[in-house]
This record gives structure tokens, sequence and C-alpha cells, in this order.
């Protein structure tokens, strides 16, 4: 019997990157993206740990579990950061573009 390769491996491997290459698109994006190559990941690896005689190897199931996890992690560092950056500013400044001009001045120390 010839060794497949592992179901999902590839398409967490994929989704992986997809998530670091948008991490900065407010999370949004790439926060589910890494959520879902991270569980994609640990059921691939768990289903090559049951039967690891059937399938050819893992490799692309952890670099997509790896690459999930670090898209996770940057992704809700920016999340947390726009939300500090917007509470510094403050909302009425949202509405005036000379306060929102001199807070970001006053945060960035310009």
């Amino acid at each position: 019997m010839e060794k497949q390769n592992l179901p999902n491996a590839t398409t967490s491997l994929v989704l992986g990157i997809l998530s670091l290459v948008t991490c900065i698109c407010y999370g949004i994006i790439g926060l589910p993206l890494g959520i879902i190559a991270l569980v994609l990941g640990n059921k691939a690896i768990k289903e090559y740990n049951e039967n690891p005689e059937n399938y050819n190897s893992a490799n692309n199931a952890n670099a997509g579990k790896i690459m999930g996890i670090i898209g996770i992690i940057l992704n809700a560092i920016f999340i947390l950061f726009i939300g500090w950056f917007f509470y510094k500013i403050g909302l009425e400044a949202l509405e005036d573009p000379a306060l929102l001009e001199q807070r970001v001045n006053e945060i960035f120390g310009q």
C-alpha cells in the first residue's frame, strides 16, 4: 500500500502562512486564519500519530501549526496595540482632525 499525504496538513500550512501575511489587517482576517490553521494542524498530527504507517510525514501539519500559533500571537498583539492606540487618542479626537494630529504627536513624541 502506497503512503498517502496527510489530510488537512497542506491546508493548515497555507492558512498558517496567510495568517502571518494578514497579521497587519487589524487582526480581523489573520486571527481566524491562525486559529483554523492551529486546529487543522492538531487534527492532522493526531491522525498521523494514530496511523503513521499510512501517511508520508507530518511536516506540513507541524509547520502549519507553528505558523498558526505565531499568527495568533502577532494578530493578538496588533489588536491590543490598536485598542491601546484608540484608548490613548480618545474617541473625540476621531471627529476632529486637528485634535487627532495633536494627540498622535503627543503619543509618538514629535
